[in-house]
């Protein structure tokens, strides 16, 4: 439909006849479009940051268009953005696994279940999580005893080899020295932990595995 007062020999009384609207349902749907016709720059600009920031939701996406120079709230961008489907864009974070179930360790019996704690140095629980820094990850690996709710042996590093928790288990080690025959180690059944020695982590300190089939929270 036009815009203009006219269209060649028809006038707006006689194309709204043909059309068989009144002339104040003309106006108003000439009103309502020409806004949208005028956001179509603000349309392609949100569609290009979107795009480009598949992971930005409407209010940064809006602080992106201010930068711009555009006078725009937040409302009028997530609208626009959902008429675009551009709400569905965004990616989930990477959170890299600390935990591999699916390896040939023989996996032993989970001792630390139904333990009645009296005292230090009889249950131990190791774990690993991730620590996302400015340019990296990186991997803390702890030693807690259960009883004191204590972390008593830790080690960080960028790797997940073995040997960021066996140092952890070392300082722990080190620290408390256990009396060899009482002490049960408690982790996962993550490839990292249970592929750990299982009979004597040093020679000072002999110790009995707690590998359990889910991760059990102390």
């Amino acid at each position: 439909m036009t815009t203009g007062l006219s269209q060649g020999e028809f006038n707006i009384d006689r194309m709204c006849w043909l059309a068989g609207i009144s002339r104040a349902s003309y106006y108003r749907h000439w009103l309502d479009s020409a806004p949208r016709q005028a956001e179509t720059g603000l349309r392609d600009l949100i569609q290009k940051l979107a795009l480009g920031n598949a992971h930005y939701g409407y209010r940064r996406i809006g602080a992106l268009l201010r930068r711009e120079g555009w006078q725009v709230n937040h409302k009028c961008v997530l609208r626009i953005m959902r008429e675009d489907n551009l709400l569905c864009l965004r990616a989930r974070p990477f959170v890299p696994a600390t935990t591999n179930s699916r390896h040939g360790w023989q996996v032993v019996p989970n001792l630390a279940r139904g333990m009645i704690l009296s005292g230090v140095n009889q249950l131990w629980v190791a774990d690993i999580t991730f620590l996302h820094l400015a340019e990296e990850f990186a991997f803390l690996a702890v030693v807690l005893d259960a009883f004191s709710r204590r972390v008593i042996g830790w080690a960080l590093d960028t790797h997940l080899r073995a040997s960021l928790a066996i140092a952890a288990l070392e300082m722990a080690i080190t620290d408390r020295r256990p009396a060899p025959g009482g002490l049960v180690h408690h982790s996962d059944r993550g490839r990292l932990l249970i592929g750990m020695p299982s009979g004597k982590s040093s020679e000072s300190a002999p110790r009995r595995s707690a590998l359990p089939c889910w991760r059990q929270r102390l």
